[in-house]
């Protein structure tokens, strides 16, 4: 089993958030603000800081204000730098860091988390990767989430090898 570093987060964000209607018919669940950033943030802010550098993304239908959201705005960026307000301009810049990479990966038909988790497979082949529900919000560290995520992940692989060696 390897000490690799997990660097690959997989966010299932594909399901309709029927628990959040109406609010949720137009907008994602995910996109949902808690004070100043959308519920999404959140989860991205703590797989990067529990060292992930890919995110992916299994998306649904109506979910493409996700994609926009951690996307560039150049024509809004534009704008802002020509009213000189730095600090929305910093903050549009703070959404994602320049070395983190998003994957987007559409569920055809809406089969569940072990489905959704599943489709992420041809970006994280058999290396470790971290799961996280964005649609709750924890107060926890981020080092011991990853910390978490390290020890299942090699009860998991050692029992996956203990088997295939019968």
């Amino acid at each position: 089993m390897s000490n690799k570093p997990i660097k690959t987060a997989v966010f299932p964000v594909a399901g309709r958030g029927t628990r959040f209607l109406p609010i949720t018919k137009a907008s994602p669940k995910e996109m949902l603000p808690i004070v100043d950033k959308p519920l999404i943030q959140y989860a991205v802010d703590e797989a990067l800081s529990a060292g992930a550098e890919t995110l992916v993304f299994i998306t649904g239908s109506s979910k493409r204000a996700i994609e926009d959201h951690f996307d560039t705005d150049p024509e809004l960026e534009s704008v802002l730098q020509a009213q000189g307000k730095k600090e929305l301009l910093d903050a549009l810049h703070s959404i994602l860091p320049d070395w983190a990479t998003c994957v987007y990966i559409r569920q055809s038909a809406p089969l569940g988390l072990g489905h959704a988790v599943l489709c992420a497979r041809p970006v994280v082949g058999d290396a470790p990767f971290m799961v996280h529900l964005a649609d709750d919000l924890i107060a926890r560290r981020s080092d011991r989430a990853e910390s978490r995520h390290r020890q299942v992940w090699h009860r998991v692989a050692g029992a996956r090898d203990r088997s295939a060696g019968r």
